[in-house]
């Protein structure tokens, strides 16, 4: 049975940017080049996953609280009179 792992942001971060420093490195045959820029192409995408998924997060949380905001004081000055 195998367990699947929920890894972090700054992990996924973490091991990307170790990939690319082993790429920057370079003198590695053309075989684990590729592999590795294929795991860090696949480890950039996760990145921008969960990071796309954040930001619709907070998007969300500062449209339902803007339903409760209380207006500033300069704000009310500028609506018109009902």
């Amino acid at each position: 049975m195998s367990e699947k792992k929920t890894e972090s942001f700054e992990e996924l971060f973490g091991l990307l940017e170790e990939t690319v420093a082993k790429l920057e490195q370079g003198g590695l045959p053309l075989e684990k080049s590729l592999a590795l820029y294929e795991e860090g192409m696949r480890l950039a995408q996760r990145c921008q996953e969960m990071l796309d998924s954040a930001e619709l997060r907070v998007r969300q949380l500062k449209e339902s609280f803007a339903a409760y905001a209380v207006p500033e004081p300069d704000e009310l000055d500028e609506q018109e009179p009902l």
